[in-house]
């Protein structure tokens, strides 16, 4: 005899109720202010993820005098998606993620494009993760314009910084012999995160580099390429100390095959969440690891910025969202 019932249906997860506004920093002119917005409306390739973290940049400092009011600032974050991709692609709600926007993440909720998120294992902290979008790509893709680290010898100025941090531990992850320059924050233990050498002034240093990361600009720029082996690779990413640095064809080593490249993370050309998986594994297997230089409530970002901007934050500030009123 058989059974006249019938298995239940599987379950559907149950979409969450969403609010229909939420508190999210907007540019102006003075700097950031925390206001009530309506939600992010997603473009059909786009997760809603609602942002646990995210952290600060240094370029993001100077942005709000050069952008029209009402912008939507952040770069960086990490959050849990809350509503999948409408096209089905990407990953599922209830799914924790780390991110790269162009804008937007310095807010309880933001609208992610499928392509530049990776997917977090459980033991990778939100605050580690928020830390990876500008800083860790940079330093992962400025590298990649020297070719092969094994065995050659790399220098890394501002090494103290979000991108310096990230660069020295890949660098030396992959068997190179670096070199750390840092004119703040002696306190950063910058031997611990792989560096060979760690110094305060180029004159303390010795040799040529085959690879040198430089965000320093000025007289640091024009001395370092003095120091570029004769096939080297020299990547400038910045210029932190505001000066302009004076070159010219004496600047160069003469006869030799040395190659400049300019570097600007956004347009750099490799795919964003591919590398962000990258930087995501490395830490999962504990060969990278973020320098969480201060953790503060998402509230506070105005005194964060101002440390920011002071240079008193070795590595990565990041800020925790919650969702109180």
């Amino acid at each position: 005899m058989t059974s006249s019932r019938t298995s239940p249906a599987p379950a559907h997860p149950v979409p969450p109720i969403l609010p229909q506004r939420m508190r999210a920093w907007i540019g102006t002119p003075d700097g950031p202010d925390l206001r009530i917005v309506a939600l992010p409306e997603p473009a059909p390739d786009e997760a809603l993820v609602s942002v646990a973290a995210f952290s600060v940049n240094r370029g993001e400092l100077n942005l709000f005098r050069r952008r029209a009011e009402g912008w939507r600032p952040g770069q960086d974050l990490a959050g849990v998606v809350v509503r999948a991709a409408a096209d089905g692609s990407g990953p599922a709600a209830g799914t924790r993620i780390a991110a790269m926007n162009d804008f937007g993440g310095w807010a309880q909720y933001a609208a992610v494009p499928v392509d530049r998120l990776a997917v977090l294992p459980d033991a990778v902290a939100f605050t580690e993760a928020a830390t990876l979008g500008v800083a860790g790509l940079t330093a992962l893709r400025a590298l990649r314009r020297g070719g092969p680290l094994l065995g050659r010898r790399v220098l890394v100025t501002g090494a103290s910084g979000g991108v310096g941090s990230f660069a020295v531990q890949l660098a030396a992850a992959e068997g190179a012999e670096v070199t750390a320059l840092t004119g703040t924050h002696r306190d950063l233990d910058l031997k611990a995160l792989g560096a060979h050498h760690v110094a305060t002034s180029l004159a303390d240093t010795e040799g040529d580099f085959d690879v040198i990361l430089e965000s320093v600009g000025g007289e640091v720029l024009v001395s370092a390429l003095k120091r570029l082996s004769a096939l080297g690779h020299i990547v400038v990413l910045g210029t932190s100390s505001g000066r302009t640095a004076s070159l010219s064809i004496s600047s160069f080593v003469p006869h030799a095959r040395q190659t400049l490249h300019p570097f600007w993370v956004f347009g750099s050309g490799e795919p964003v969440g591919e590398d962000l998986e990258l930087l995501v594994r490395l830490i999962d297997l504990g060969r990278l690891r973020p320098v969480l230089g201060h953790q503060d409530a998402w509230e506070r970002l105005p005194e964060v910025m101002t440390s920011l901007r002071e240079r008193r934050i070795a590595g990565k500030a990041t800020l925790l969202v919650h969702d109180g009123a």
